[in-house]
């Protein structure tokens, strides 16, 4: 079993997934007992959306890996 954190985080990412398919299911099955219910359900379902959010902004590249667009180049411009 690996640990690495890139596989920790793609578990943990599976995990969310599986936990809003679930609360996604059960509130829109009509068995949701009260509206206090509901919204306990709804706002279960909010954190993990930003939870999962957070995860995938946090994997995303923010800056260019092509050095060649930051680099400011002086001297005379190439025809």
């Amino acid at each position: 079993m690996s640990n690495d954190p890139i596989t920790v985080i793609y578990k943990v990412q599976k995990s969310i997934k599986g936990s809003l398919e679930q609360l996604s299911k059960e509130m829109m099955s009509g068995r949701v007992e009260s509206m206090e219910k509901y919204k306990y359900l709804l706002g279960q379902a909010h954190a993990l959306q930003l939870v999962q959010q957070d995860i995938s902004n946090l994997l995303e590249e923010k800056e260019p890996n092509n050095d060649r667009d930051n680099v400011v180049k002086f001297g005379s411009p190439e025809d």
